[in-house]
């Protein structure tokens, strides 16, 4: 699933091509990608049609589309698959296309709504007085956000019986770090995925934070990480941070600090890629 670098390359694409366009037409091809929208396709599309979008937002993981004057929002689920495409009008369809949305500019080009695996989806939504889709309105702000509190982020860790991991993916923590960014900030700040939150000084859970936000900047740098086809930006253009990667996904290569292969250990029905010798186990688990 895409995190935070990835969505935020997306959302960028759309301030750039899609804000400020008012939608004269939207076909909905498959009815799984509006299945968070209970009211079903044609209400989707009718709600849709006449509205202007404003520029795109994200918190975390999550994308949105505001509707001007509306207090309501279009809200994008990406899931496994999911990708937000601005195509030619008269391009050939996707494989895989589930929506189209076409506009009342000379601009040349529809927004596409793709969808391998149909496990995510559009959806309109009320907004709060914040502008965020009601649906979400529990998710915390993610470390790039201007706004994110680090003395509050250090309290709750150290209240919380739980591990590091754990907490990082926490949405309701800190939004945005899924397993690719998570285990590469604790590589970088040499913490064992399982080491208890309880145990981290406020030193350490800020140099956790500037860890997880140098590599999501990193990664923002070159379009996010994309290891098949499937994440791609607005113009289906692949990220390029797999190249840069120092423990996700390097099973037995050397690490790239001490030499030591880097293991990989099932955890919560994924996967932990860690250095054995930077990243040592805690002596105390929960």
């Amino acid at each position: 699933m895409p995190e935070l670098p990835e969505v935020e390359v997306v959302r960028r694409g759309l301030e750039r091509w899609i804000a400020g366009r008012t939608v004269t037409d939207v076909e909905v091809l498959h009815p799984r990608a509006v299945r968070r929208h209970p009211a079903g396709g044609e209400d989707f599309a009718a709600r849709l049609k006449g509205q202007r979008f404003e520029v795109a937002r994200r918190r975390g993981k999550y994308l949105w589309l505001p509707l001007a004057e509306t207090g309501t929002s279009v809200l994008g689920h990406l899931g496994m698959s999911g990708q937000l495409l601005v195509q030619p009008e008269g391009a050939a369809d996707e494989k895989h296309l589930r929506i189209r949305m076409r506009f009342d500019d000379a601009d040349g080009t529809e927004l596409r709504f793709v969808d391998q695996r149909t496990f995510g989806g559009l959806s309109l939504h009320d907004q709060t007085p914040d502008g965020l889709p009601d649906v979400i309105g529990h998710i915390a702000r993610d470390p790039l956000d201007p706004e994110f509190d680090d003395d509050a982020f250090h309290r709750a860790l150290r209240l919380r019986r739980t591990t590091v991991k754990r907490a990082l993916l926490d949405q309701s923590l800190i939004s945005g770090v899924g397993n690719i960014y998570a285990d590469e900030a604790l590589w970088r700040a040499r913490l064992h995925y399982d080491r208890p939150t309880a145990t981290l000084t406020r030193p350490r859970s800020a140099e956790l934070l500037g860890h997880a936000r140098d590599v999501m900047n990193a990664a923002l740098d070159v379009g996010g990480t994309s290891f098949d086809s499937l994440y791609v930006n607005v113009n289906g253009e692949s990220g390029y941070f797999d190249r840069s990667l120092d423990a996700y996904g390097r099973e037995d290569e050397a690490c790239r600090r001490c030499g030591t292969p880097i293991r990989r250990r099932p955890w919560m029905n994924r996967s932990s890629y860690f250095c054995p010798r930077c990243q040592r186990p805690p002596r105390t688990t929960l």
